[in-house]
């Protein structure tokens, strides 16, 4: 295949390490509102929850209020580790016979399910499943947070009333989705500009458009005023329930009201005499386990630069991981698809973590806005199998099967990480490869994510770097058909990770490289 991209030109993102607290975001704007609770004496969760809202605002159509996810914590003191699970459900009220199989094919979005008739489980009210994210930082701050819930949601408040600023990635972002977009009036209204492509400016211009956020700014001042209770039994939950059946969905007040995100203890790893946290239950936590201990039994490290053996040790690993993630959890999502989620990691001065991936599954979800809050919902129906008779089958009041995997880990050396990714089924794989990175060779955060990755998620080829060497494409060859791809700002032909360490009383933090948005902000850093 034949691309018109510099050869000469070389990316990297550097890697400053401070004694304070550092956020790494997949957009800056986030970052600097957790960097900045930080500075005024909050806690690792305490910027974790201004940083989930603030995401919500300057990358609407990856997460938000509506979102589902989960949240890995490291207490240094403690030396322990904690999940929050805030994953989303279907409703109670939801009847699969409401989504009759269409006998035409496949769904055209993230899974390759057999398609529904008009996509109900994908687009649209019926596709909207019950909210996590919301109660998944409310109970993370009743039991970690130390500055006042006010506090942590009002930057993101403040964030919206001003509008996010229409640039040429924002543009490109709504550009690539405008068809689906224009389905939804509200949507519609919200993102697009009389039903067109919200153009940045010209070229050479000053740009100063902003999408009119102000219903959510409201939305999020309740929130931040009433506490999270008030998007599940209030003001807030009465008008999101009433938006959404009206257009069709059947989420109710009793469904909100019955949510509780849970505080579960991690999968905790053994591996190369460290150990790694990660997710339990219905994601991507236990094949990643699963891809360690074939890791540990594929590859014999040793200390730097990674070479053909890892990224072959890599491929089989992974490939085997996957085969028994499809047989035994039943997730059939496209390789391809890219998803709809953000990642961030946050590690404060005394050396607490977290770990956080929150989605709303597709980009811009179910491509459907609430108009009385403002907020873009999820489509997590999309996450179940429609046709019946599966091991994840659409149900009613059922927790969804995802793939994000946040982990938090030790290596022998002592030092701590805390890492994930958005990306659909590339996450598994880029936040062992970077585990790997760290634990088997010893790299240090920015070597790491600036090392080439792989992808194997479970299709027929392994994707490579096409910056990787011809003796490692050679390796990887062996073990599966090799397509090699680059690494660009969009679309990501590999995952987007963002990740912190902590060595000694010192912490680094990283983005992913080609993320144009994405970034590590230290505690005190002003905004650039």
């Amino acid at each position: 295949m034949i691309d018109n991209f510099s050869n000469s030109q070389i990316v990297r993102k550097e890697v400053i390490a401070t004694r304070g607290g550092v956020v790494a975001a997949q957009h800056r704007r986030a970052a600097e509102v957790g960097a900045a609770v930080l500075e005024a004496g909050g806690d690792a969760v305490d910027a974790a929850v201004a940083t989930s809202f603030a995401l919500g605002v300057v990358e609407p159509w990856m997460s938000g209020p509506t979102a589902g996810g989960a949240m890995v914590v490291w207490r240094a003191k403690e030396a322990r580790a904690q999940v929050v699970n805030f994953g989303c459900r279907s409703p109670r009220e939801l009847n699969p016979a409401d989504y009759p199989l269409s006998g035409s094919g496949k769904s055209s979005d993230l899974f390759p399910w057999p398609a529904v008739i008009e996509d109900r489980n994908v687009m649209g009210a019926t596709a909207v499943a019950v909210p996590g994210v919301v109660s998944g930082m409310g109970l993370a701050h009743k039991h970690f947070g130390r500055m006042p819930w006010r506090d942590l949601v009002m930057p993101a408040a403040k964030l919206a009333d001003e509008g996010l600023i229409v640039d040429w990635y924002t543009s490109l972002v709504i550009g690539a989705n405008a068809r689906v977009l224009a389905r939804d009036p509200d949507c519609a209204a919200l993102f697009l500009e009389d039903g067109q492509w919200p153009i940045a400016g010209d070229w050479t211009a000053l740009n100063d458009r902003h999408l009119n956020q102000k219903a959510f700014a409201q939305t999020l001042l309740q929130i931040a005023e009433s506490g999270p209770e008030t998007f599940y039994a209030g003001d807030v939950a009465q008008a999101l329930v009433r938006d959404v059946r009206a257009k069709g969905g059947c989420l109710s007040l009793e469904d909100l009201a019955n949510y509780q995100a849970e505080m579960v203890d991690p999968l905790t790893i053994d591996y190369r005499g460290g150990r790694v946290f990660a997710t339990p239950g219905l994601t991507g936590g236990p094949t990643f386990g699963k891809a360690l201990e074939l890791l540990a039994r594929e590859l014999s490290p040793t200390k730097g630069s990674p070479g053909a053996a890892t990224y072959a040790g890599f491929a089989r690993a992974l490939q085997a991981a996957f085969k028994l993630r499809f047989e035994n959890m039943g997730d059939h999502e496209s390789p391809k698809a890219p998803g709809c989620t953000t990642h961030f990691s946050i590690v404060d001065r005394h050396g607490n973590m977290c770990s956080v991936t929150q989605t709303l599954l597709s980009i811009f979800g179910s491509r459907v806005v609430s108009p009385s809050t403002g907020l873009l919902l999820n489509n997590g129906i999309m996450w179940f199998d429609p046709e019946p008779g599966k091991a994840n089958s659409l149900a009613p009041n059922k927790r969804c099967l995802a793939n994000y995997c946040p982990v938090i880990g030790e290596d022998d050396t002592g030092r701590t990480f805390a890492i994930g990714a958005s990306g659909g089924r590339k996450i598994l794989g880029s936040v062992m490869q970077l585990s790997s990175f760290i634990m088997d060779h010893g790299l240090n955060l920015e070597q790491a994510f600036n090392q080439p990755r792989i992808d194997v998620s479970g299709g027929n080829n392994v994707i490579a770097d096409r910056t990787l060497t011809p003796d490692i494409v050679s390796a990887l060859g062996q073990v599966m058909p090799v397509v090699q791809a680059r690494r660009n700002p969009y679309p990501y032909a590999f995952a987007c990770p963002a990740g912190v360490m902590r060595e000694g009383d010192m912490n680094t933090g990283c983005t992913e490289i080609m993320s144009p948005y994405g970034d590590a902000v230290r505690e005190g850093q002003s905004s650039d």
